[in-house]
């Protein structure tokens, strides 16, 4: 017999509980990310201020537009975060099956902060979003305690500029 296949990192995570969804609406600031991403480690010294606004949809997904700069251009990226099977718990569809991204809650004060978990294969990464900029040293221990959690490091943890949002974008710079 096969041996059964390793737990994801994402199963040990234990999703936010008694979150309501519209307490999650609005805007938040990209603070940091940990990830082993080949792309954030090569051009972390490009890092541009992020911002995503939060809308709920028919009470159990989430529309997402992530707003940020590429060549001094703001654009809109837009995503459908879709319920996955328990709550606090998301699923992002890519165009191909092999691209689907586990989304979860892990921890969240809707006033002051929100740690995401991202999954996609066998890779995961954190982000923390803020409703401002700046979040409290408390804060950034709690997401570096998440990180280590989910076996990252400080070595692929990166945190964001906190200058030079960009608010909106024109019809041209919208990715779906």
């Amino acid at each position: 017999r096969r041996p059964p296949p390793p737990q994801s990192p994402l199963e040990k995570v234990v999703a936010q509980e008694g979150l309501s969804l519209h307490q999650l609406s609005g805007k938040w600031f990209l603070v940091g990310m940990a990830s082993r991403c080949s792309y954030l480690a090569e051009h972390s010294h490009q890092l541009e201020a992020t911002t995503v606004t939060v809308t709920v949809l028919d009470r159990r997904s989430l529309a997402i537009s992530t707003f940020r700069k590429l060549d001094r251009m703001c654009w809109e990226i837009r995503q459908h975060y879709l319920p996955a099977q328990a709550p606090g718990r998301f699923l992002l569809k890519g165009r191909r099956k092999s691209s689907k991204v586990d989304v979860v809650v892990g921890e969240a004060d809707p006033s002051s902060f929100i740690i995401l978990y991202y999954q996609k294969g066998r890779s995961i990464s954190v982000k923390l979003y803020g409703r401002t900029s700046l979040v409290s040293d408390a804060v950034v221990d709690k997401f570096e305690q998440r990180v280590r959690a989910v076996g990252l490091s400080e070595d692929v943890t990166y945190y964001f500029p906190t200058y030079g949002f960009c608010d909106s974008a024109d019809e041209f710079h919208v990715l779906d």
